[in-house]
């Protein structure tokens, strides 16, 4: 599998994006990465890390889509920055997967210019897989399609379920809808009216309706949905949010312990690891002709290692040819 990996993209570019990009290819056989950005900087790096192998490539691009720059505005005056090319690379189906750690906004908005769209997706939207207390469910959108629409919404549900199945391996995934409330005739018009097409969908049998927030983390449904605006904010809240409660808590326990402070703080790390961004690597854009995986901004080598590999099994679970054969079999597909 050959992935084209934004190797200026993040807040510590390019440094973990070489590390890990080597760490990859030593790790999985039959993976090759093209690195692409300021081809003397990256070979540079190439050799200070002592790579001298051929599963790794640079490709030359201009310029980066910075963090704090208009997305938009960045590709038109950067048309080829390093995600850019990535994407030019996977439309001219030179690669089969873009891995970026860079704007969130950029890569979503660079893939949209493509329109590299699976057959019948109106909308990609990004897709996290968050700890329950049953276990783990898939939440989409969370940033790519902040002004969506019912029926990319019900699309989301589809590609979810397939996520779910495929990758979490949940035999009958739930389905629901983040709401502001649990009743039926809850939320504004968007969620009332992908409500009622979700009543009517393939899913309607393991649809259960509307999730508030808190249901989320109950593990009230194994795919939730809703649009990208609540979607990002619900992640990054609660990224905040599992940070602070766990050092707090650390921080009183270990305060109380006279002995074995140590193995409380090991297991407190464990934790912290077990459910760190680091290990995830990062959140596919589902519904795009190709594999993109969004990686944290401040992703270091063990991320971005970790995102390749996502990739590869993103390809090898064969989730798109699930998605477009879901999506035939919906109202809204084609």
């Amino acid at each position: 599998m050959r992935i084209a990996l934004d190797a200026m993209g993040g807040d510590h570019a390019p440094d973990p994006n070489v590390e890990g990009a080597i760490a990859a290819v030593q790790e999985i056989g039959d993976l090759q990465v093209v690195l692409v950005g300021d081809r003397v900087l990256l070979e540079g790096k190439l050799a200070e890390a002592g790579y001298s192998g051929d599963a790794i490539t640079v490709l030359a691009s201009e310029g980066v889509a910075g963090m704090d720059e208009k997305p938009m505005e960045a590709l038109l005056k950067k048309p080829n920055c390093s995600i850019a090319v990535c994407w030019k690379q996977m439309a001219g189906r030179e690669v089969e997967a873009v891995v970026s750690a860079g704007s969130t906004g950029a890569v979503v908005a660079a893939g949209l210019r493509t329109r590299l769209f699976l057959n019948g997706v109106k909308r990609p939207g990004i897709a996290v897989v968050l700890p329950t207390l049953k276990g783990r469910a898939v939440l989409l959108d969370v940033g790519a399609n902040p002004a969506a629409k019912p029926e990319h919404l019900a699309q989301y549900a589809v590609m979810g379920d397939v996520y779910a199945r495929e990758v979490l391996g949940t035999a009958e995934p739930k389905v629901g809808l983040m709401n502001i409330g649990s009743e039926d005739g809850k939320g504004n018009d968007l969620v009332r009216e992908t409500h009622a097409l979700l009543l009517r969908s393939p899913l309607k049998d393991r649809y259960i309706g509307n999730v508030e927030g808190r249901g989320l983390y109950q593990g009230e449904a194994d795919v939730i949905v809703c649009e990208g605006f609540v979607g990002n904010v619900v992640l990054k809240v609660s990224e905040g949010m599992a940070e602070m409660m766990l050092r707090k808590v650390s921080q009183d326990v270990l305060a109380e312990l006279t002995h074995e402070k140590h193995i409380a703080g090991n297991a407190f790390q464990n934790i912290g690891r077990r459910y760190s961004y680091h290990e995830s690597g990062g959140a596919p854009l589902l519904g795009v002709d190709g594999i993109c995986m969004i990686s944290h901004g401040s992703s270091n080598a063990r991320s971005i290692q970790n995102a390749l590999r996502r990739a590869v099994e993103f390809q090898n679970r064969r989730i798109n040819p699930h998605i477009v054969e879901q999506l035939a079999a919906f109202p809204l597909g084609g």
